[in-house]
């Protein structure tokens, strides 16, 4: 009986670290846009881990990262555990789905939608889309 507790102990225990590196997620933002520090608390209320870093040199940031330009936005996350990335105001749902996906280089808000987690209330009328600019989701 204490050897079944002690093993179930341990298999939470090690779900737990799981679950957690798969959340853990580096943001690079403009360090004078309020909306990114607004997304950056959406996804910690959804239970993400998130390094905010401020960098004035956003442009380098999404070509090293490989944001299509025409999808971009004001802030680029990273997912640490798998290298997706996040560009601007996607919803913790759409994250969500991009981590149960690994075929998904990155998913994209482009532009400064208003009906985006630090924009504005969700509508259900988001469309964020993949890097290859077909939807992704709708939120």
């Amino acid at each position: 009986m204490k050897l079944r507790l002690a093993a179930a102990a341990a298999f939470t225990l090690v779900s737990s670290f799981a679950h957690a590196a798969g959340t853990a997620l580096t943001v690079y933002q403009d360090p004078n846009c309020g909306c990114c520090s607004g997304w950056v608390q959406h996804m910690r209320d959804s239970g993400f881990d998130v390094t905010a870093i401020k960098t004035a040199d956003m442009a380098s940031v999404k070509q090293k990262l490989g944001v299509p330009a025409q999808l971009g936005s004001c802030h680029t996350g990273v997912v640490e555990a798998t290298g997706q990335v996040i560009e601007g105001h996607v919803p913790a749902s759409a994250v969500h789905k991009l981590l149960a996906d690994s075929s998904v280089r990155g998913v994209s808000a482009p532009g400064m939608p208003l009906n985006a987690p630090g924009m504005g209330e969700l509508d259900g009328n988001l469309v964020t889309v993949d890097f290859t600019g077909k939807p992704f989701s709708r939120d």
